[in-house]
């Protein structure tokens, strides 16, 4: 594991780590190995085409659809609804578990953003499957209690394409601010309408050695205006679940986008993993959103992979397998915490209190012209601002009332640390530029 990383401006909490929290522990709060009671006997579990081929290929669109089809016909805790469609006329389905009470805590699992990052989806279509054929009485118990979102298949004209990008070429996990692809929209809307509690966002990397190229590295929110309840509750979740649970199952750990010495696991530079708003990551926090990003080594690591391909493919997907295991078990230990923390942060922000940045991340400070420390109201845009932005406002949960010819934004809503973002010319990628009215 890599040490601790220089302080910046926010002292981090939660570093130490759970020693005994083993990868039996984890699996044992979710039950993630699948149990069929004899009764259901007939009800045959369905296999991924990865499973089915022992890792040597990737699951297919075709193999992927009958496999949520089957698991929504066998169980009534399961629905898979189309929220959206691609460019090249691919659908984007959300499955639904569980999710009994309305009070229930909501975990959504993005999985795959990038198409050529195919191990984060292959664990979430066999964690679907287990989710929906399990019988035994601790994932029952888990699910009454916890709504599991999945975006199965991110990105379906990347993954076809092998691309990182979708089918316009747009890399989608840059554009959880403007909004222009089709996939960014469609998960907008899910984050806005089911507000989630937890979003993890699955990836893979490709490792540059020796200084940066653990089995498995996770990160957490790092811009600076996420609650810091928000951010806490997050690294929490990364250093003393994720990568405890990795390390026990004999992976190797780090903190993503840090480049570590391998002996000493000193920092050394940081190559990753910014304070970005636009990133799935940061735009989770900021909309209240307990975020963890989890990148799994997608190069070989041995001869034997490289002479076997299946056995590396294999590994990436079991990695990504124990850190959903972990989101688990902390979700459904934490349950009370978690809800606390992402209800005060919804609250907060109708306070109005407190500065904005517009730069920086939680190891880095953000420069002095990067603050604001006493930010306005609200914003007031012409009718032909408010024109270019209006769908993107209102997919992002921003509310505004009429004024003059235009509209007034107030910041004294729940996406107050958003909004300034979102319309502030001075924000990095702000989608249109307000008039900022300071007279309070």
């Amino acid at each position: 594991m890599t040490g601790h990383e220089p302080s910046g401006p926010r002292r981090p909490s939660g570093s130490r780590r759970i020693r005994n929290l083993t990868l039996t522990a984890v699996a044992a709060a979710l039950a993630v190995p699948l149990v069929t009671a004899p009764s259901e006997a007939a009800h045959t579990p369905p296999r991924t085409g990865f499973e089915s081929a022992a890792g040597a290929r990737w699951t297919g669109a075709d193999e992927e659809r009958s496999l949520l089809a089957a698991a929504d016909r066998h169980s009534d805790r399961v629905a898979v609804d189309r929220i959206g469609t691609t460019r090249q006329g691919r659908p984007l389905r959300l499955v639904r578990i569980g999710g009994g009470r309305p009070a229930a805590l909501t975990v959504l699992l993005v999985c795959s953003q990038h198409g050529d990052e195919p191990a984060g989806r292959e664990a979430c279509l066999t964690t679907i499957r287990d989710l929906a054929y399990a019988t035994d009485p601790a994932t029952l118990a888990f699910l009454s209690r916890t709504e599991i979102l999945v975006l199965p298949t991110a990105n379906p004209d990347g993954l076809a394409a092998g691309t990182r990008g979708n089918g316009d070429g747009l890399d989608i996990n840059r554009d959880h601010i403007a909004l222009r692809t089709a996939e960014g929209r469609a998960l907008a809307t899910v984050i806005r309408d089911r507000t989630p509690d937890v979003i993890e966002d699955l990836h893979e990397y490709r490792a540059t050695p020796p200084y940066y190229a653990k089995d498995l590295y996770a990160l957490w929110p790092r811009n600076l205006n996420a609650d810091e309840r928000v951010h806490d509750a997050s690294e929490r979740l990364v250093e003393r679940y994720v990568r405890p649970a990795a390390l026990d199952a004999g992976f190797s750990s780090g903190r993503y986008g840090v480049r570590a010495d391998p002996v000493t696991g000193v920092p050394l530079g940081q190559t990753a993993g910014d304070g970005q708003e636009r990133i799935l990551r940061n735009t989770a926090a900021l909309k209240h959103a307990i975020g963890l990003l989890v990148e799994s080594r997608a190069d070989p690591l041995s001869e034997a992979e490289r002479a076997d391909p299946a056995l590396g493919q294999r590994r990436r997907v079991r990695s990504q397998r124990v850190a959903l295991a972990a989101l688990f078990a902390y979700a459904d230990k934490e349950h009370d915490r978690i809800r606390a923390a992402t209800a005060r942060s919804r609250a907060a922000g109708s306070a109005d209190r407190g500065p904005v940045y517009l730069g920086g991340a939680d190891n880095e400070a953000a420069e002095p012209g990067r603050i604001l420390a006493d930010p306005p109201c609200g914003y007031r845009l012409t009718a032909d601002h408010y024109a270019g932005a209006r769908d993107e406002l209102a997919l992002h949960g921003v509310t505004s009332r009429p004024d003059g010819d235009g509209v007034y934004v107030s910041l004294r809503q729940p996406a107050r640390r958003l909004i300034p973002l979102l319309l502030d010319h001075r924000a990095t990628y702000h989608l249109t530029n307000g008039q900022a009215d300071t007279a309070c």
